[in-house]
Parts: C-alpha cells; sequence; structure tokens
C-alpha cells in the first residue's frame, strides 16, 4: 500500500507539472480578418504603422517611399515578416527589399528567406520573406541578438530608374511567429523590453502615480510581456524529477528483498 501511495503521488505530481505547459501552448494569431488592421503605413521609425502579430497591413504609396511598420516579438518566438508589392501595369525592372530592425533599431539578419527580390519588367507583383531569429529573453550588451520589443519592418524599391519614380503601388505585410520554447531560453531577462516610450512611462510613474505616462507604443504580445519568465525547460525539469523518484521506487523494491521469513524466529 506504502508503495501504491508513493506511486499515486508521483503521477500527480507528473500531471501537476504538465498542465501548465498545455495551458501555454496556444497556436499562433491567425490573419485577421476584422477592421481594424491598418490600411497606411509610417514613412520613418517615429511614424511607422503599428501592426499587430498575424494581421495583415495594407497601404497604397509611390516607389521611391520608404514604407515603416512595427510590431512586437516576445522571448521564445521566431518571427516571420511576409511582404507583397503589387506593382503597376508598365515597369522596368524593380528591385525591392524588406528589412527588419529591432528596438535599438539594429538591422537583423534573416535566416533564411527572399529578403530581396528583382521584379522583372512586366511583373504584377513581388512578394519577399523574412524569418529572424529567435528571440532572447537575455543578451550580452556587445551582441546584437534579437531582444524583447518592438520590431521596425522597412519596405523599399532599390536603384530604380527615373520612370518608374512616383508610380503608385500597393504594399501589405503580414507578421507571423513560431513559439520555440525551452531550446532558445537563456538564464536572464531584461529589465524592461525594448519599446518606446518604456524609459519616460516608468519614470513618470514612479515620480507622480496619478499623472498620464508618455507612451509612444501601444502594442504587446497577447499576455503581456513574459521576459522570459517561462519555458518548458520547467516541463522537463518536473519530469526528470518525477523519472528519478520512480527509478529510486523501483529499485527501493527490486533491492529489499522480502523481509525476514516467517519460520525463522526474531532472535535468531
Amino acid at each position: 500500500m506504502r508503495i501504491t501511495r508513493m506511486l499515486g503521488a508521483a503521477a500527480l505530481l507528473f500531471g501537476l507539472t504538465v498542465t501548465p505547459a498545455v495551458a501555454d501552448s496556444s497556436p499562433s494569431p491567425s490573419a485577421s480578418g476584422d477592421d481594424s488592421a491598418p490600411t497606411s503605413a509610417g514613412t520613418s521609425f517615429r511614424t511607422a504603422t503599428e501592426v499587430d502579430q498575424g494581421q495583415r497591413a495594407t497601404a497604397s504609396a509611390s516607389t521611391g517611399d520608404y514604407l515603416y511598420w512595427s510590431f512586437p516579438a516576445d522571448a521564445g518566438q521566431r518571427p516571420t515578416v511576409e511582404a507583397t508589392v503589387k506593382l503597376p501595369a508598365s515597369h522596368a525592372a524593380q528591385t525591392w527589399q524588406v528589412d527588419v530592425y529591432d528596438g535599438l533599431r539594429r538591422r537583423q539578419a534573416c535566416q533564411y528567406g527572399a529578403q530581396t527580390r528583382t521584379a522583372e519588367q512586366g511583373s504584377t507583383s513581388v512578394e519577399l520573406a523574412c524569418v529572424l531569429r529567435t528571440v532572447r529573453a537575455w543578451s550580452e550588451p556587445w551582441a546584437d541578438d534579437p531582444l524583447p520589443g518592438t520590431y521596425y519592418i522597412r519596405l523599399t524599391a532599390l536603384n530604380l530608374t527615373t520612370a518608374d519614380l512616383g508610380q503608385p503601388v500597393n504594399a501589405s505585410v503580414r507578421v507571423g511567429s513560431k513559439d520555440i520554447g525551452g531550446s532558445a531560453a537563456v538564464d536572464g531577462s531584461l529589465a524592461k523590453p525594448l519599446v518606446p516610450g518604456i524609459a519616460v512611462s516608468s519614470t513618470s510613474d514612479a515620480q507622480d502615480g496619478d499623472s498620464k505616462a508618455a507612451v509612444l507604443s501601444s502594442i504587446e504580445p497577447d499576455g503581456g510581456w513574459t521576459s522570459g519568465w517561462w519555458s518548458d525547460r520547467w516541463v522537463w525539469t518536473g519530469i526528470g524529477a518525477v523519472l528519478a523518484a520512480l527509478a529510486g521506487i523501483g529499485g527501493y523494491t527490486l533491492t529489499r528483498g522480502s523481509g525476514r521469513p516467517s519460520r525463522v524466529p526474531p532472535g535468531a
């Protein structure tokens, strides 16, 4: 009976350990079909149009313009930026490029994807993609690792001919992400995500709790910023502890024997 109770307790511990992981493993947002998706783009980092992950933002512009959007990315996410440009009916060969910058405005390299593409003469559209590295909860000051915070998308055409400058185009971007999980977890986290205005907001709150803080960015991931406080490493650590306990119980059961035979007196 004692062994049964110990096994039951171990199974209960296992269930409690796995439950948070199941609740946390929500799918990535799907493309938004409502009217809240942005229909314009900014022309600089400061005027970048905010877009949530899963939304498809659109904008009408002219060739030669720089188009900017911003989106939030949290620790453990691997963002993917997709951009489509619908070109005018008549144009020369055009090269389009999508760049992604982090909250410190450092250009982030793409792991893979067609970041730069040339649309040949007569092409109706061009599609671009950039898959970033996994966002880390913390990094060395000298490293250029992606960190939690606001990310900026810049879409523009390169080396345009004079005849193509100013022609109307329609652009759309969509940001999605994949939750990498504990394999990307690190020891440590940022005090605050790299979001424009967050330092001003924190200072204002500390000085006067009644005054409204100046916040330059209002977007954040669903559920708020986690800064890497949770990962499935906790689950695997708990599973390892349960397996170790079960192994100890099994080893004790196998090696302790059946005890003293009933025919042998206690004093023998």
